[in-house]
């Protein structure tokens, strides 16, 4: 039952990780949309491409940890904590559901979030905090 636990926790965060490694990227590739994104959903104008790059470096920094299973208290509590911004700041476009249909898998995303930080402990399918430090990696 453990093995299956892990299994599925491993799907999850792989899951979780495509979206933010591509949310990352694209502060890299196209601060422009990031912009637009930070101005529409954030209310934040005016941000600069290595204010981007900043972010960005920050926030890859995370996600790494993150699929990594590193510092699983904080990053997978951090990426939640992305993420619920992300979910909540999108209010106005559940409003008009049918016109913005894709925000709505931002949803499960926030569930396999909580889902992923509440059973952390039990999320050790190749994570860096559960290996076994007494064998060679040889």
């Amino acid at each position: 039952m453990e093995q299956r636990i892990a299994n599925a926790l491993l799907l999850l965060r792989l899951g979780v990780f495509i979206v933010m490694i591509m949310w990352t990227l694209d502060k890299f590739i196209n601060p422009q949309h990031s912009g637009a994104v930070f101005e529409n959903f954030y209310g934040l104008s005016g941000l600069s491409g290595a204010t981007f790059m900043i972010i960005g470096f920050l926030q890859l920094l995370v996600v790494l940890a993150f699929v990594a299973g590193f510092l699983k208290r904080y990053s997978y509590g951090i990426i939640l904590a992305l993420h619920s911004i992300s979910t909540l700041s999108s209010w106005q476009q559940y409003l008009d559901a049918f016109n913005n249909l894709l925000f709505f898998a931002a949803w499960p995303m926030l569930a396999a979030c909580i889902a992923v930080y509440m059973l952390r402990d039990l999320d050790t399918r190749w994570t860096v905090d559960d290996r076994d430090r007494t064998r060679s990696p040889f």
